[in-house]
Parts: structure tokens; sequence; C-alpha cells
């Protein structure tokens, strides 16, 4: 029976990749023949080209990335129903259904059912393929009445052999072993902020990436155009993730790193912890509002100006008039300095004019020249220019941080000690810290080409245009548009979002990226324990709706300007408009594991939540006690063991930073090519890092080097060794020179 039910699947599902295989060619042919097709003819019909274009090159990506593992489940149903759930919806050219997307409502059961309550679910399947062929069934049977029959019940096989598999350095989907309580996340409501608190290994990270891919499913027409933004600590973490999305049949989410979100600044540095406290300080905005207002300079004495040799002069109670009456307009400094540039201009041209007059030079019938004349002195330039300098965020904060003055001047509720912390090389590269900074300035300041303001409006008369001749396009096309499986119809809006020329369109991820005023439909949070409060602030701005996804553990964090409790965090941002839901199951770390790195935190004085672990490990934690000058010689003593029970797993070393150089060149010294380091480095099978860059990803086995190192590092906050001690599937190993931190042993 087994064999025959096994033949039966396999050629139910060859049957789907074939289908799959028939929408790829279908939708390069039509891909290919639009492109043929010349750019002549109206701009409604070249708007009609380009949307048909880029709606096969998006349904081209999707089929493309959905081929591993295509379909995972089966639903046998109490009306005799079989129902299968894979990646994405699929049917026949006569619209029979062949698969149901796992994210319709009606494959919810495929997570949800249990014996108690089976929703009309007599046995639910799981699929296990190799390539594209089904290599084994596990059925879990949740009508009794189905054993009689010869079925059989294997409960979370496919769960288990998913958690002990050998890590990649990539992680994978967890598609078709969701659990129901993590289904129950993913499906919950678009509406506001929803905060995910899971202990290590409970699956939080790919709760938040399938709830992402959820709801572009659910609410596309709102999201599709605005975006979904993904938000993680490092990049070695956006690496580790970034497969996980189109796997699940979504292209257009962006994914960065706070250090990634002010367009044309690159920050991977990290600051000092108290470097990084202080600019995470909610008063740093004031600060820069502050230094923003102090680039506005009323001179103490009248200023003397040549024009053409004739002198003019300006007094302070000029220039602050005028500067009054341009921040009365609340425009941002750049675009409000057009009016107070104006205003003086006015008045100098004014002096000029009646100074020619009483002279009784000139030619009285024209005097336009005069204001250009005015206009154009070096004098008059670099006056109006010391009193309001045109300013980018950039220049504002570096020399901001870079001069002591100007700190002491916007930041006197910072101590001296503080302002000290806080000083640095102008030329300082740009740190995840300081983005925050950046951002609030950029906020402030405005563009600084003058023009911006009028473009912007051209560009948005252009898009009403666009979205009228996109209405009218629409009521010519064939409303067999659709194609089989595919939700949704084109709208007005996807139509203008894409009236351009084929090779310069971009999708709104792209454009999102480029445009810091970008507003987003939704925006998830990883690792969200780690954000100070002007990282929250600067996310709040990016998505004004306030829907966020927001997933982490306090008791992981590990920045000294990060929160210590959500409400802390999130209600100067959101008041009461956010729930709470937790992860009550370890998934990933092996009880004796798990256990250890508990105890340690609550010895620690923490209060961490304990999920349950699924499954003991086959080892308790190893700990190696040497001398201080003997830990590297240790490590590269005892790493042929560790690779050899890991047996071709992912193994990472973790240190502290300061350790982090010396660390890595002992192991390449005995590893060579087969060691990596930071965010490059998972394609190795031996990885050294620091537990910020460890932080959300998974290993076969972990060595920590100088664990109290690690809890001392922050100032007694357990983080950064809770995090590392929690990050292996297998094997965990601890070499120290020092007392081991209290709890770790039994």
């Amino acid at each position: 029976m087994l064999d025959a039910e096994l033949a039966h699947e396999r050629d139910y599902v060859a049957g789907l990749y074939a289908r799959l295989d028939e929408l790829r060619q279908e939708k390069m042919r039509q891909l290919e023949q639009v492109r043929r097709t010349t750019s002549m003819g109206t701009h409604q019909n070249r708007s009609e080209r380009d949307a048909f274009a880029s709606l096969y090159e998006d349904r081209l990506a999707q089929l493309n990335a959905v081929d591993d593992r295509l379909a995972f489940g089966r639903l046998d149903l109490d009306s005799g129903e079989e129902r299968y759930i894979g990646r994405i919806g699929l049917s026949t050219e006569d619209l029979h259904q062949l698969m149901v997307d796992w994210r319709a409502p009606e494959a919810g059961t495929f997570y949800q059912a249990t014996a108690f309550e089976r929703q009309g679910v007599r046995r639910r399947r799981h699929l296990i393929l190799n390539g594209r062929t089904v290599k084994a069934i596990e059925d879990d049977v949740l009508d009794p009445a189905m054993l009689s029959e010869g079925g059989t019940l294997q409960g979370e096989g496919a769960l288990l052999a998913a958690l002990n598999s050998k890590r990649t350095g990539r992680m994978s989907d967890i598609v078709g072993t969701i659990q129901a309580e993590q289904d129950r996340i993913i499906r919950s409501p678009l509406a506001g902020a929803l905060v995910v608190q899971g202990g290590p290994g409970t699956g939080k990270t790919a709760v938040a990436l399938h709830r992402a891919a959820y709801l572009l499913y659910t609410h596309r027409d709102r999201l599709k155009s605005a975006g979904v933004l993904l938000v993680g600590p490092s990049s070695s973490f956006m690496k580790y993730i970034e497969r996980v999305l189109p796997s699940l049949g979504e292209t257009g989410v962006v994914m960065a790193s706070v250090g990634l979100l002010m367009p044309g600044v690159v920050a991977t540095d990290q600051d000092q912890a108290e470097v990084a406290e202080i600019k995470g300080r909610l008063l740093m905005a004031q600060v820069i509002a502050n230094a923003v207002a102090n680039r506005q300079r009323i001179p103490a004495e009248n200023r003397r100006l040549d024009v053409e040799g004739t002198i003019l002069e300006l007094t302070p109670r000029q220039f602050r008039r005028a500067r009054d009456k341009a921040r009365a307009t609340g425009k941002p400094y750049n675009e409000a300095r057009l009016t107070f540039v104006k205003i003086l201009l006015r008045e100098l041209t004014e002096q000029l004019t009646e100074h020619i007059e009483e002279s009784g030079f000139g030619n009285t019938a024209d005097r336009t020249y005069l204001a250009e004349d005015v206009r154009q002195s070096r004098d008059v330039r670099i006056a109006l220019n010391l009193a309001w300098m045109p300013m980018t965020p950039e220049k504002l904060v570096s020399e901001l941080l870079a001069k002591p003055a100007l700190l002491a001047a916007a930041a006197p509720g910072l101590t001296e000690a503080e302002r000290t912390a806080l000083q640095r090389d102008a030329d300082a590269a740009w740190t995840e810290s300081d983005v925050p900074l950046l951002d609030e300035a950029a906020e402030l300041l405005g563009p600084v080409d003058a023009s911006a303001g009028r473009e912007q409006a051209a560009r948005d008369a252009d898009r009403r245009r666009d979205l009228a001749n996109a209405e009218r396009a629409i009521e010519n096309m064939n409303q067999a548009m659709e194609d089989s499986g595919v939700d949704g119809m084109l709208t007005a809006e996807n139509l203008a979002d894409h009236n351009a020329v084929l090779g310069d369109r971009f999708t709104p991820a792209e454009r999102a990226m480029t445009d810091r005023t970008w507003a987003f439909g939704h925006i998830v949070v990883d690792e969200a324990q780690e954000l100070s409060a002007m990282q929250w602030r600067l996310l709040v701005r990016r998505c004004p709706l306030k829907s966020f996804t927001i997933v982490g553990d306090i008791a992981q964090a590990s920045s000294a300007a990060g929160a210590t409790s959500w409400r802390q965090a999130l209600e100067p941002f959101l008041a009461d408009r956010w729930r709470l839901e937790e992860l009550t199951v370890n998934y990933r770390t092996p009880s004796q594991i798990a256990e250890a790195a508990v105890r340690m935190a609550n010895a620690a004085g923490q209060v961490v939540s304990a999920p349950k672990a699924v499954r003991e490990g086959r080892w308790d934690p190893i700990i190696d006690y040497v001398p201080a000058d003997a830990v590297l010689d240790q490590l590269v003593r005892v790493l042929p063991q560790e690779l050899a029970a890991v047996d071709g797993g992912l193994l990472a070393v973790i240190t502290h930073r300061g350790q982090l150089a010396a660390t890595a060149k002992a192991v390449r010294t005995a590893y060579g090519a087969r060691v990596g380091t930071g965010a490059g480095s998972l394609a190795q099978d031996i990885v050294v890092m620091d537990p910020h860059e460890a932080k959300g990803l998974e290993f076969d086995a972990v060595v920590i080097l100088e664990p109290a190192a690690l809890l001392a590092g922050k100032g007694g906050r357990v983080g950064d060794l809770y995090v590392s001690m929690t990050r292996p599937t297998q094997r965990l190993r601890l070499i120290t020179s020092a007392e081991l931190p209290a709890g770790i042993e039994a």
C-alpha cells in the first residue's frame, strides 16, 4: 500500500511540475512577443505594452523561484476532496485547481487542524521531495476511522527531519512544517503593530518572513505599490535570509539593515557601546534640530557689501527679520533659505537702486539688471551663505560631531563627558548609529536643490496624467488577461507604475531604496530588541500608517541602546497601537543547551522566556578550562573533534570583537580557505564571528571563546553570551581561561 501511495504522489507531483514548466514557457513566449513590439504608437499603446511586459517578467520571476519543493502537503477532507498545498496556486488551462497556495484561506487547515479540532480534515500528508521527485510521505491521521482503513500515524516526522538536517549557511523556509501557533501569528490581521516575542529557536525570523509573504498575498492591492520593508540586524543576517521570500513566491520585499536606510550612505561600522547609547537617545532629535537652527546666524554688526563698486549695508535687524519670515513659512531649512535670500536680495536691490538714482547716473528707464548685479556679487553671496548656508545632512552631522563648539551649542542636555565621547574626525566612516541622525537632519533640512519641490510637483502631475491614461487603457484590455492560477487583476496604478521604457523599469522595492521619503505599506523588524529610540523614530517615519510586524526577544538585547521592555521601546511611537503574541516552543536548540543558557541568564539577573525545547540533543555543553595564553591553541586542537561531530555541518567560532582578528588568523592557519569571517562567510563551513554578526543565525556546532568576556563586555547585560549560547542546533563548546559565568554548569 505504501508503494502504491508513493507512486500516486510521484505521478501527481510530476504533473504539477509539468504545469509549472508549461506556464514558464508560456510567459517566456508572451514576454518575447511583447519585447518584439516597437514603442511606436500612442502613449496609451506604449503603456499597455510595458504593463504586459511587467506582468510577464514578475510572473516569470515567481515561477522560477518556487521550483524547490513546489508541493509539500495534501489534505484529505471529509468531503472526499484531496487538496494539495504548495508554494503557489496552480490551475489547468480550464481553471481546474491543481494546487492551493499555502497562504490561501483554504490552506490554513493544513497548519491548524488537530486530532481534537479536525476542521474537516481526515488526514494531513507531508510530501518530502528530493529535487522534483517525491522520496517519502508521512501521514498525520486526524480521523481515527482512517486507521482501520490502512492509514499510518507518524506525527511530527517532517518537522523533526527539518530540525535535524545540517545547516547550509542559508536559511530555509518552513512553509511545509509551520506549526499551529506560528500559523496563527502569520495570519494575524494587518492593521496596527504586531509584536512577536519569542526565545531562541522559536522560529521568530521564519514567522516574520512567512508573515511578509502572507500579507503580500492577502493584501496585494494595498501593499504591492507601497511595498514591504524587512529590517534585520546585520548584513550577515540579511544574506542568511535572502532566499526565503523568493522561495515563497515573493520577490518585491525591500530587505536592509538600519545602516542602509539612508540613500547614498552605507553604514556597516558599529560605534562603541557608550557612543551608540548616546546617539540612540530621543534627545538626539532635539540636538539635530538645534544644530539646524544654529546654522541660521545673525551677524553681530552691520555688514558692508561691495556691489560693482557701490557699498551697500545690511544690519543685524534686517538679517533677523528675514530669518524670522523664512522660518514662519514652516518649510525645511534649505527651502526656507530661498525665502531668506529672496528678502535680503530685494532689500539690497532697493538700496542699490536708491543709490544710483541719488547719484544721477545710469539708465533711468531700465533697472532690472541691478537685481542680477546684486545676486552675482561675491560679497553678497558670502554674507548670505555665512548667515544661512545650504546644508546637506552629511555635512551637518559630520561637522556637528567633529567640532566641539558646535556640539556644545546644540547639545546642552549632554554632559561634557558625553559630548567628548561623541567627538570624532569629520571624515570618519558612518556607523549604524549615525543613520537615524542623518535621517533626522534630512527631514529638517529638505533637499539642497532649490528646484526639487518644483520637480516633485511636475512628477505628481505626470503621475495623475499616467493614471488617467491607464484607466482608459484598461477599458480596452481583454478580461482574459488573467493567467490560470494567478490572483488579481491589473489596476490603473499597476499600469502607471510600469509606464516607461522596459529597460528603465524599476520595481517599487528598487525605487524605495533610492527615495528617503518613500512610505512603506508595512515594515517587518527582526531582532527588534536591538533598536534604539532614534532608530524606531526613523522606521515609524518610513511607515506613516504604523503597520508593523516586530519580532525579537528582549532577553537577547546586547545593544547598549536597546530597550529593556517592549513597552519602553514602542509606547513613545505607537502609544497603545500594538499587541503582543508569544512563541512558546524552541524548535532549534537541544534542551541541554537551552537550559544551560537560561540558567546563565537567570544567574546574571536577567529574566528570560524559556520556551520548551522539542528535542533532546546528543551532547551536553562541553567546557574546556585553559590558561589565558592557551585559548587559541585549545581552539585549534579541538576543532577536528567538533567538525567530525557535525560531519559536514556548519561550525561557528564566536568571540568578542577585540579577539576576532587573532582568532580568525589562528583558525585560517589551520584550515585555510575553509574559514570565513563576517557577512560574506556563510558559504564556508567554518565561520569566525562576533556575537553581533551571529545574531539571528544558526549553526550545527558553536565554539565560544572566553564566555565571561562576552558577559562583561556589555556592562553586565547577558545578551551577547545568551545569543551566542543559543545559536547551535546540535553541539556547544565553551573555552575559558576565567571563572565560568554562573549557571552554565548544572
